[in-house]
């Protein structure tokens, strides 16, 4: 009889580097707390607790460490302070840099050397990574499936909600994976630990997404809308938010879709640079169902209002709320109080006005280029007037659409509400953005060097002043994996490119790519799309892809989309720039988006210089010498 630990069998930690359980923490376990496999899976109560450890293998990448790096495109720089994140090495080209052996600060998400899945852990730092977590996740989850048959103590309904959860995750996990190292092995059973020699082939990207799509289709088939609906959800009634749900498992069906049919992928298994219009229609209409779903109000999900946008990120004196509201999709669960901002809240506002570490992420002004006019026009080139948007070079900051007032901190806005206690400069370079050049924001040690600040996730006072940061403001930041609003946007890209055409639309759904994109942008109070870019669809696509930059700005997925959309080794998208200027006379601080500048200008700060193998992260080389069928990505 095979035993296990009341835990849940904490201690099956599987890691492709060795592929074998540890044995240690089980031999740690009092002799009572070791229970059969029969009682372990008999019924629900039990078999859920052991499913609900997959819930802490997701990986909290913005508040992983003391600051935290996951804009990796070319949207966001760090000051000079430090240079230990992986976004200085992917600047560098250095793609080795997410694996722990070449990380000495332990700073990142994608591998960290004392991975846990414990709740709580020893210090501050979750110890939770993707690439352990995937790993130790696929073992438990065909575990799990394995002895589902002993789950006899149950009813149908739930059996389908533990056996949904596990095929969800076992296909999240691999889609996870695959999105930054391509095809890999499809992990369905337990692996040997006997010593036998591994064989398990890597898979194509394809015939690993095939794989992906069909666990979650079941999944989708087997969990409800609503986990407060059934007999099961209402024994933990009102707490059942971040359980794995049909929507959720409809949107990483289609995300998982969508990737497949994107020109990075295809190439990987087809030896085209388009898109796969087959799995574009597969990715329209999953996204095309969940969406029917929203929209005939037969779910809780719904856009918030853009008065409330700052739901999706940070929540405050709200009793330490998970943020998200109506409209985050998927996201990790609440891990420890300290965590959910200590860093996150600092890593923004230059040291001038913050506490805490010098290092700051600051958006490159090129990307904040890309949020264009409230009319939904883009702005050409920020450097020169253009009469069709009504972008002025001297007004830069003027009828500018409104994401941009919401996430960017321009010249002259006011930061710091609160009495200035420091005399060492004016109270006004500390109040107000000073962030023209040779402003006082401008340090490039522990500010902004690019000539803007990110506030999106945090409050503007979340300052050494006005003390958002301090225990009693219950500040609770946690960046989502998947939103509403990325879905929609994520359909109009399936539906365009999956039949050709700026009027297709899933035959699940009646929107067409264009009205997709129109609902994101309504909410902010953008006009809709120009009819300038509706007559074509790589029109459309190019204007779909900005869309995309500027609703799901800073929040991780650039440097996927570039790479997906073979973009990435692009000249367009090799630069990180900084905007300088000046100001004009008449400055008002009661005023700041029709303030004059003068002499606005753009340089470039750093040029990166990728070439194709940069499109797949290398794999560990421990790894790839297991066995030959698990070999290393092209040149590395």
């Amino acid at each position: 009889m095979k035993k296990f630990t009341t835990y849940s069998l904490f201690f099956t930690a599987f890691y492709l580097g060795g592929l074998l359980t540890s044995c240690e923490k089980y031999l740690d376990k009092e002799e009572q707390s070791i229970i059969s496999e029969e009682e372990a899976f008999k019924n629900f109560t039990n078999f859920q607790g052991y499913t609900e450890e997959l819930y802490h293998c997701i990986v909290n990448f913005s508040n992983n460490y003391w600051t935290n790096s996951w804009n990796w495109g070319e949207d966001e720089m760090t000051s000079t302070a430090g240079n230990y994140h992986f976004v200085h090495q992917i600047d560098n080209g250095n793609f080795w840099g997410w694996q722990a052996q070449h990380d000495g600060w332990g700073s990142g998400w994608m591998e960290q050397s004392d991975f846990t899945t414990d709740i709580i852990p020893n210090d501050r730092n979750t110890n939770k990574d993707l690439w352990n977590a995937a790993w130790y996740g696929l073992r438990k989850i065909s575990i799990g499936l394995e002895n589902i048959d002993l789950m006899t103590d149950a009813t149908q309904e739930e059996r389908n909600l533990i056996r949904g959860q596990l095929l969800f995750f076992r296909g999240w996990f691999h889609h996870r994976l695959m999105e930054y190292f391509g095809g890999l092995p499809y992990i369905d059973h337990v692996l040997p630990t006997d010593g036998t020699p591994l064989t398990l082939p890597r898979l194509s990207y394809h015939e690993c997404a095939d794989r992906a799509a069909a666990d979650f289709r079941e999944a989708a088939n087997l969990l409800p809308i609503n986990w407060d609906d059934t007999d099961a959800g209402r024994r933990t009634l009102g707490k059942n938010q971040l359980r794995i749900n049909k929507v959720m498992a409809l949107a990483y069906l289609g995300k998982n879709y969508l990737w497949a049919g994107s020109p990075l992928m295809n190439r990987s298994s087809t030896g085209s640079t388009g898109y796969n219009s087959e799995y574009c229609q597969q990715a329209a209409q999953a996204f095309g169902e969940l969406l029917s779903l929203v929209e005939g109000g037969q779910t809780n999900y719904a856009l918030l209002p853009f008065e409330n946008y700052s739901l999706n990120f940070y929540t405050m004196r709200d009793n330490w709320a998970h943020p998200g509201g109506t409209e985050v999709i998927f996201r990790g669960p609440y891990i420890a109080a300290n965590n959910t901002h200590y860093g996150t809240s600092k890593q923004y506002l230059p040291s001038l006005v913050t506490e805490g570490d010098a290092l700051k992420f600051i958006p490159t002004s090129n990307y904040v280029n890309y949020y264009g006019m409230a009319n939904g026009l883009p702005i050409p080139d920020v450097t020169n007037a253009d009469p069709v948007s009504g972008y002025d070079p001297q007004y830069p900051w003027r009828n500018r659409d409104p994401r941009f007032y919401h996430d960017i901190l321009y010249d002259g806005v006011k930061v710091v509400n609160g009495t200035i206690t420091h005399t060492d400069l004016p109270e006004e370079q500390r109040r107000y953005a000073q962030l023209y050049t040779g402003g006082s924001y401008r340090n490039v040690q522990n500010g902004s060097q690019t000539g803007y600040v990110l506030r999106k996730f945090i409050p503007l006072t979340a300052n050494t002043y006005d003390r958002a940061y301090d225990w009693g403001s219950n500040l609770h930041i946690y960046i989502p994996y998947m939103r509403l609003a990325d879905v929609y946007l994520m359909y109009a890209e399936a539906a365009l490119m999956g039949y050709n055409s700026v009027s297709g639309q899933a035959p699940n759904f009646s929107k067409t790519a264009a009205g997709a994109i129109n609902v994101v942008r309504a909410r902010a109070g953008v006009d809709p799309v120009n009819v300038r870019f509706l007559g074509s669809v790589n029109a459309l696509l190019s204007e779909l892809r900005r869309e995309r930059a500027v609703e799901l700005a800073f929040e991780g997925h650039r440097f996927n989309d570039l790479r997906r959309w073979l973009l990435l080794t692009d000249p367009d998208y090799a630069e990180k720039r900084a905007v300088e200027f000046d100001r004009a006379s008449g400055h008002d601080v009661n005023n700041p988006r029709e303030n004059r500048v003068v002499n606005l200008r753009e340089r470039v700060l750093l040029e990166r210089r990728f070439t194709n193998k940069h499109y797949w992260l290398p794999l560990k080389v421990s790894d790839v010498n297991l066995y030959p069928e698990f070999y290393q990505n092209p040149g590395w």
